[in-house]
């Protein structure tokens, strides 16, 4: 794959072989950053389980310490006095069976986050065709279908993140912008690991985490000693 003149440059600083310590890898990965935007930083870790399993399922949410540096809206599928809380709570858009023909009309998807009441899901359930392959049908594991949509609207908007295995074990998730710095991604960094850490299945054997890479969106990937943190 050919790859641009910025993009050599930057994976030329970084040793391939070499696994990083946590503060060393993420103010690399600041550095050599050369976008004209600000890049997103994410964590790649690779799980030692098996997805294909139900036991072995490793999925949640956390909200990091400094946010993700993203301005997040809100849906709520919600009615009375709960979808007055989630207007109250700044919620962008606030609905029920309106917001359901919307998505299915329109093909509707100017939000980054879904929340649902639990007399919901019933409702929204005909859409789990649209949103589950966006990762945006509600769940109760990520704390999105809540009878505290105040609470779960504040969250996201504060930096909620949730994090889930895809197919090849392997969760990535954003841990903030390179001009958070290394000292903000790091506190981002350990509270997403130690969440992670946290949600290991009883039935996990063996390494629990295989590997960590950190990298920025147009940078190369960068190895990370997380041994110390699990």
């Amino acid at each position: 794959m050919k790859r641009g003149k910025n993009y050599n440059a930057a994976a030329a600083q970084v040793e391939r072989v070499k696994v990083y310590e946590v503060d060393e890898a993420l103010s690399l990965a600041c550095t050599i950053s050369k976008a004209k935007f600000d890049e997103t930083v994410e964590v790649h870790i690779r799980l030692g389980v098996d997805s294909r399993h139900a036991d072995q399922q490793v999925r949640g949410a956390v909200v990091l310490p400094n946010g993700t540096g993203k301005k997040v809206r809100t849906l709520v599928f919600a009615k009375g006095d709960k979808a007055k809380e989630a207007e109250e709570a700044g919620s962008d858009f606030v609905g029920a069976e309106d917001l359901v023909q919307k998505i299915q009309k329109e093909n509707w998807f100017d939000y980054d986050v879904i929340i649902a009441t639990p007399d919901m899901m019933g409702v929204i359930g005909r859409l789990g065709r649209i949103l589950g392959p966006k990762g945006l049908m509600p769940n109760p594991k990520a704390g999105t279908v809540t009878t505290d949509v105040a609470k779960a609207v504040k969250d996201a908007k504060a930096g909620k993140i949730e994090y889930r295995l895809d197919k090849t074990n392997i969760i990535h998730c954003p841990i903030g912008k390179v001009s958070f710095g290394s000292e903000k991604l790091k506190e981002n960094f350990n509270t997403l690991l130690s969440a992670v850490i946290k949600a290991k299945p009883a039935a996990a054997k063996g390494q629990y985490i295989k590997s960590c890479v950190v990298a920025s969106t147009m940078g190369p990937g960068i190895k990370v000693n997380a041994s110390k943190i699990s």
